[in-house]
């Protein structure tokens, strides 16, 4: 059974799956605002909804907070190779994950000190026109779904740091960050996640 996390929750990843986690996915879902309308504006065109193109994105810290590699739509892979991004999904239609990225824990470098993810507007859209966002962490090995974190805050932003994967004492855990953000791009949250560490 997975757990649903608040904002600012941290928890164990192998205490909540009941073992030794080596590969997760961290899956990202979302769907398009649907607009209501009355009659007259909907048969004139005022109905429609436009595509959201939401990206989910990966950084890696090393212990010194600095950014050692990025993973996202332009970089689908990290340079050592223990995470992968599955691709990028444009609309969030569709059931199940819009995105996902898995990260192979066990190949982590020792170096990195924590993988901490977010997901950007690429179409500049705010978060007011997004619905059922959320993200999950789920287990490679058997699909189970270890813990899920719903990204509530609708608002003006464009962007938020959603969660961060990040060594202590030997193990894995999980804190759910939940900040709003800004910017299109990874490039443009940078700044606002080194706060988060």
């Amino acid at each position: 059974m997975a757990i649903n996390l608040q904002k600012g929750q941290k928890i164990s990843l192998s205490k909540e799956s009941g073992g030794s986690l080596s590969k997760v996915v961290m899956g990202l879902g979302w769907d398009a605002k649907k607009s209501s309308v009355g009659l007259l504006k909907g048969m004139f065109g005022g109905g429609n909804t436009s595509a959201i193109d939401l990206d989910a994105s990966c950084v890696l810290f090393n212990e010194q907070n600095a950014v050692v590699d990025t993973v996202y739509f332009g970089q689908l892979k990290s340079r050592d190779g223990s995470i992968l991004h599955t691709g990028d999904n444009r609309t969030g239609e569709g059931d199940g994950d819009d995105e996902q990225i898995i990260v192979d824990l066990d190949k982590i470098p020792l170096t990195v000190k924590s993988l901490v993810f977010t997901v950007s507007s690429y179409t500049g859209q705010t978060f007011d026109t997004v619905d059922n966002a959320y993200c999950r962490i789920v287990d490679n090995s058997n699909n189970n779904e270890v813990a899920r974190y719903t990204l509530s805050a609708q608002g003006s932003h464009t962007a938020q740091i959603m969660a961060k994967l990040y060594r202590h004492n030997g193990e894995w855990k999980m804190h759910a960050i939940g900040e709003n953000g800004t910017g299109r791009t990874i490039a443009d949250i940078l700044p606002q996640i080194v706060i988060h560490l």
